[in-house]
């Protein structure tokens, strides 16, 4: 997969790559490598790093090998300077990785609120599913993450979508035995 349109690529990474003051060894990099420095640096918050990997010719869309896109690893990880960076570069805010997991979906698993209210102003699908068909209020609502299924379901989620086992945002409340969740999701279904 081809990350870079010139050889500048390799100079930039140098920069970054060689502590000040150090002397430089002449070396190539591999495409693995270069690919790994580009989702370290979402992962990671570095968003000066991205600036210029995606100068020099880095392809915003790229994935890794779970299909994680970076714009998915730096929500995942947090840093919405990097999110609103990448989506100003167009990054894809709604792209999911191979099992059809969303940025969204990441924000809920994880708790981040910031994070999770941030990307509900996108244009994304808040019902989106991914293979399980599960949704973010599901995840959301599994982890008891009030605020943020409070966010989705003023947002529009649907809490009646029922994924590939026929559970609902409501049910897996129930089974994790969160009355309260439960109530507040039958509430939202009246």
């Amino acid at each position: 997969m081809p990350y870079f349109k010139s050889v500048f690529a390799v100079f930039t990474l140098l920069l970054f790559m060689v502590p000040a003051g150090a002397r430089a060894e002449s070396r190539s990099f591999t495409a693995e490598e270069i690919s790994a420095i580009y989702f370290d640096a979402a992962r990671s918050g570095r968003t000066d790093i991205l600036n210029d990997l995606l100068d020099a010719g880095a392809e915003i869309e790229a994935r890794n090998s779970a299909g994680f896109t970076a714009f998915v690893l730096a929500a995942y990880s947090g840093h919405i300077e990097t999110v609103d960076f990448l989506s100003e570069r167009g990054a894809d805010a709604c792209a999911s990785d191979h099992q059809g997991n969303t940025a969204q979906m990441g924000a809920a698993f994880r708790g981040d609120d910031t994070m999770a209210a941030r990307l509900l102003e996108t244009a994304c699908d808040v019902n989106a599913t991914n293979a399980s068909g599960q949704t973010a209020l599901m995840m959301a609502a599994l982890f008891n993450r009030t605020v943020q299924v409070d966010l989705l379901l003023a947002q529009g989620a649907d809490p009646d979508v029922q994924d590939a086992a026929g559970n609902t945002a409501r049910s897996l409340a129930e089974q994790q035995g969160n009355a309260q969740m439960a109530s507040r999701l039958a509430k939202d279904a009246n």
